[in-house]
């Protein structure tokens, strides 16, 4: 049986008086994608921060590869090989593609500029444009491209498809999956519900904090009044074969 990535333990994280998580408990095996889903303050963010350090629960546990993490500090978790895309995408807009890519610290490992480059030939075109002068997608890229220089072995992604049209949602999403085919282990929020039951093995469902549905991704997707109801599905289909990526 594989081992954990990630165990999350009734989470309560409070933001001031106002209570977001209620118990949220959940859990990433080695090698596989966990997909994150609700509608907008589900609390799907609030796990994020809370399972990063960066906003600590006030009650329940996290463990990261087996380290009891719930108090830890983000530099530390991270330490651990967790890398973490936070929704908005934060690159540096005033340095190149390539400037951006050499930011992260070395961390040993096989991802390096030249093989991030092979995986997203639309950075390599862009090598030498400014963060600023990308679209929405190639964003997106950039980030996910940073946090896989730092080698992990658990990723976080925030609503990676978020503004995204439908083939760049694709793109984004196959390197997703390339990553798991590299033993990387991956927790996904999103909004995107086909996109995201598409390339994940297990799904869950917060509604107002609370852990409504958790099992096999593909099940969960079976069942279109459950995914409209419980996780605010996008109206746009989800259509792998016709990508032209």
């Amino acid at each position: 049986m594989s081992q954990m990535a990630l165990e999350a333990e009734s989470l309560h994280t409070f933001y001031s008086k106002s209570h977001i998580l209620h118990g949220v408990s959940l859990e990433v095996r080695e090698g596989e994608i966990v997909a994150l889903l609700g509608r907008n303050g589900a609390g799907k963010t609030t796990t994020l921060r809370s399972v990063m350090g960066l906003t600590h629960a006030r009650e329940g546990a996290v463990r990261i590869f087996g380290h009891a993490t719930t108090d830890w500090q983000p530099y530390r978790i991270a330490a651990l090989g967790v890398g973490y895309v936070p929704e908005g995408r934060r690159i540096f807009a005033n340095l190149s593609v390539e400037e951006n890519l050499k930011v992260p610290m070395d961390r040993k490992g096989p991802w390096t500029i030249g093989r991030i480059y092979e995986l997203f030939p639309r950075l390599a075109q862009r090598k030498a444009n400014k963060g600023r002068q990308l679209s929405g997608g190639e964003q997106e890229m950039l980030a996910i491209a940073r946090a896989l220089l730092l080698n992990p072995k658990l990723l976080l992604l925030d609503e990676p498809s978020q503004g995204l049209a439908p083939l760049i949602v694709q793109e984004v999403f196959r390197v997703v999956a390339a990553a798991r085919q590299q033993g990387i282990s991956v927790l996904l929020v999103e909004q995107n519900v086909r996109a995201a039951v598409e390339i994940a093995d297990r799904a869950y469902v917060l509604d107002d904090g609370r852990v409504v549905y958790s099992g096999d991704a593909a099940e969960f997707a079976k069942d279109e009044e459950r995914v409209r109801a419980l996780a605010g599905a996008s109206a746009e289909s989800w259509e792998p074969e016709a990508a032209a990526v």
